[in-house]
């Protein structure tokens, strides 16, 4: 088992700056993929960016050139840094970890929201 916990959600102006945490606990020795997903009122959740282990990091097209993704794995700790935040852009987020059996693990969720 594999357990999530998220921070650093809140409120912000339109062109700021949030920066995600989220820290993994358990058996984290299986986990392969770390990352984050979005889910805004009325919307289906979506991946918003994602690091495995050892391979490239993949975003959409949305955040692309304005948020990263990194990952410590000796704090078992990967981030979500949001610059240039839109209103588009509010959601909760949450933290998500696929374990090399391809078992899915969440995060409860941190708010984002983004004024105009």
């Amino acid at each position: 088992q594999v357990q999530l916990v998220e921070s650093g959600g809140g409120l912000v102006q339109a062109g700021g700056s949030l920066r995600l945490s989220c820290v993994a606990s358990g058996s984290t020795f299986s986990i392969n993929v770390m990352g984050w997903y979005r889910q805004a009122p009325g919307k289906q959740r979506e991946l918003v960016a994602a690091i495995p282990s050892g391979g490239s990091t993949n975003y959409a097209d949305s955040v692309k050139g304005r948020f990263t993704i990194s990952r410590d794995n000796a704090k078992n700790t990967v981030y979500l840094q949001m610059n240039s935040l839109k209103p588009e852009d509010t959601a909760v987020y949450y933290c998500h970890a696929q374990t090399y059996q391809r078992h899915n693990y969440w995060g409860q969720g941190t708010q984002v929201t983004v004024s105009s």
